[in-house]
């Protein structure tokens, strides 16, 4: 009780609501523009939450990350383009219910349901999180190791479509994370005596480019922007707000689903909407109406979604490992105070934990209430120009990343990833396992060198230990399986 009065006495800082409703209300923004993504808002946002206080920075960027998912659901209904990448399903069932002349019984609907996973997920997140910090205390090195290896190879292996370019830029994450000043053995690494190395990669520029100034590119080059609905009647706003209860078995269906893909390192939204999808069809009494405006289809979608945005911070509180880039743009914030994420978290910063919680809840309300009286207004952002974005992003972009350090040297590594990024857009080739692979490989390099300090290098100790060996075997399984079903369909294909 003690611990929830204080988290109060933290959310009631001008600082903390200031920074709920800027971050929700900028993530509900870049949700509604086609052709922006909450990773790049949030890279935009992170060098100025480095300087605030922890749960207002934190805030912030969560705000930028939940609100996108609600607010791409709009151009998704209305436009039949996704506001954001995760939206696409929603395109499914949404935009054929608008084009029935129903529009604001689907937005309605999305925002109910995005509401209810949101919530759940919140709740997940209050019980499972001490409960993995619990077993967390009982890990030593060789643990931690083996659950970073674990984490390593689902990310990689979520990136099934492309699994050579997963690797390809995982590895080049993890080669970038060994560069500059290694502490324990006091050696310099792959800084050719260049000082403005001896810190390593950054990863505030790293992140600015790979995802917002590489989008930004993209809309540069984007000549019309999409037509949206001139004018949009506001009767019937809340003819879908309950009517996401009519489906209580899509609800609990999708919420759980959800729930465990937001565990999943690398997994997330993507997997948990096209799983939930297919499910809600398949046991659906009316199948036949998916696709062609089914609105137990569209809350099978954003239900989903919306059930991994809290619990996707397990990984991170519990364990102090990144699930995927936008939680290692939090711990980014978390390391700058001398937070350390963890099962001591827990314990040191009980008041900081019931706050976030707390901040969380309030979070989904505050866009709830927004998108119900504030939609068509927000509907005319989808008409700017992608040209007028693309620059002010190139602009933001690069002020953030100048006034962390100072450093031109920033702004150059900034321009290098943002000519990576957009190559890799281009090309298919994902951007977020080189993120991780920059955050985890430091990380597992410092937790296998004490492995190896305590056991006289001898590996078997992973072996030994069963929490240990328990990791790897699931990573072995892991791969196995990934490469029998990767040959299998091969065989097929051939044949």
């Amino acid at each position: 009780m003690d611990s929830i009065i204080l988290g109060f006495q933290e959310v009631a800082q001008w600082q903390v609501i200031a920074a709920l409703l800027i971050g929700a209300i900028a993530g509900i923004l870049v949700g509604a523009i086609p052709g922006m993504e909450p990773a790049g808002a949030m890279a935009i946002a992170l060098p100025f939450t480095l300087t605030m206080e922890p749960l207002p920075g934190i805030i912030l960027l969560l705000g930028c990350y939940g609100g996108a998912w609600y607010g791409g659901a709009i151009p998704a209904i209305l436009i039949r383009v996704p506001g954001t990448p995760v939206n696409v399903l929603t395109t499914y069932d949404g935009y054929p219910l608008a084009q029935k002349g129903q529009p604001m019984r689907a937005l309605s609907l999305a925002y109910s349901s995005s509401f209810v996973g949101g919530v759940v997920s919140i709740l997940a997140l209050i019980f499972l999180a001490p409960f993995m910090a619990k077993i967390a205390a009982k890990f030593g090195p060789p643990e931690f190791a083996a659950v970073m290896i674990l984490a390593s190879v689902s990310v990689v292996l979520a990136h099934h479509q492309n699994i050579r370019g997963a690797i390809l830029t995982f590895g080049i994450g993890m080669f970038l994370g060994t560069i500059g000043f290694e502490s324990p053995h006091h050696t310099l690494r792959y800084t050719f005596d260049q000082t403005w190395l001896l810190g390593g990669i950054p990863m505030v520029p790293m992140v600015i480019g790979l995802f917002a100034l590489s989008q930004a590119f993209i809309l540069l080059e984007t000549k019309s922007p999409p037509k949206v609905p001139e004018n949009l009647a506001t009767t019937g706003r809340f003819v879908g707000l309950f009517e996401v209860f009519k489906y209580r078995a899509t609800v609990i269906r999708s919420s759980l689903i959800g729930l465990t893909m937001g565990l999943l390192p690398g997994v997330g939204e993507f997997g948990a909407q096209f799983l939930s999808y297919s499910l809600a069809r398949r046991f659906s009494k009316k199948p036949e109406e998916f696709g062609k405006g089914s609105p137990e289809g569209l809350v099978a979608s954003e239900v989903s979604i919306n059930a991994c945005t809290s619990t996707v911070l397990v990984p991170l509180l519990s364990l102090g490992i990144p699930a995927d880039p936008l939680m290692a743009m939090l711990l980014a914030v978390f390391m700058v105070h001398n937070i350390v994420p963890g099962p001591q978290l827990f314990v040191e910063h009980a008041d900081f934990i019931s706050g976030l919680y707390i901040s969380l809840f309030l979070l989904n309300v505050f866009v709830m209430i927004f998108l119900l009286i504030f939609t068509k207004y927000v509907v005319r952002l989808s008409s700017i120009s992608p040209r007028v974005i693309g620059a002010a992003i190139m602009i933001l972009g690069f002020i953030g990343t100048y006034t962390q350090n100072f450093r031109i040297t920033d702004g150059l590594i900034t321009l290098a990833f943002a000519i990576v990024g957009r190559f890799m857009l281009k090309n298919g080739v994902p951007a977020f396992p080189m993120v991780v692979g920059l955050v985890l490989g430091p990380m597992m390099e410092g937790r296998i060198k004490q492995t190896f300090s305590i056991s006289d290098g001898d590996p078997t100790i992973f072996l030994t230990r069963p929490l240990a060996a328990a990791f790897l075997t699931l990573a072995v399984v892991a791969v196995a399986t990934f490469s029998w079903n990767h040959f299998r369909n091969k065989t097929a294909e051939a044949s």
